[in-house]
């Protein structure tokens, strides 16, 4: 008798999050699904083309997302020791150019996100995770966002035990 293994890294939570947003993906790209497949043939214009074009794009989409999904339901988050990432669990303290103060738990994925406290948390792989990757405290750290350069001082790093 082989016993189930919960991957590790996800909270019961997380995994209700996750499993909730699976369902919703999987009813929102069965019924693309399906006009995906009226639109064979009834296909009249430029116009139509191009919304079933987008509508073929939005269905993969919604596959792939449905596949990183399911990994992450049966595997958990991907390990970041040898990643080059900020081990998830690490909480970390910066302060940014407007003088405000932060603590953020550094999770590895979104989901992971315990409701209430989006705000609290930073994720391994976003462009402020990955430049706090190699600093202590006292460092200013720059990194770019699509609005541009920004830069924190971080003021504290904690890793997990």
């Amino acid at each position: 008798m082989s016993e189930q293994v919960e991957p590790k890294g996800l909270s019961d939570e997380a995994r209700e999050r996750i499993t909730a947003e699976l369902a919703r993906i999987r009813e929102r790209r069965d019924r693309l699904e399906a006009e995906v497949r009226s639109d064979r043939g009834a296909v009249s214009d430029h116009a139509d083309a191009a919304d079933a074009i987008q509508r073929a794009d939005e269905l993969a989409s919604l596959d792939e997302r449905i596949i990183e999904l399911d990994r992450l339901l049966r595997a958990g988050p991907a390990p970041s020791d040898e990643t080059g990432l900020l081990p998830g669990g690490t909480e970390v303290t910066v302060r940014f150019d407007d003088g405000s103060v932060v603590t953020m738990e550094v999770i590895s994925v979104i989901e992971a996100t315990p409701v209430g406290r989006e705000a609290e948390t930073l994720t391994a792989g976003s462009p402020l995770g990955l430049a706090l990757v190699g600093h202590k405290p006292g460092d200013k750290v720059t990194y770019t966002t699509p609005h541009g350069e920004n830069q924190v001082e971080l003021l504290d790093v904690k890793y997990p035990h």
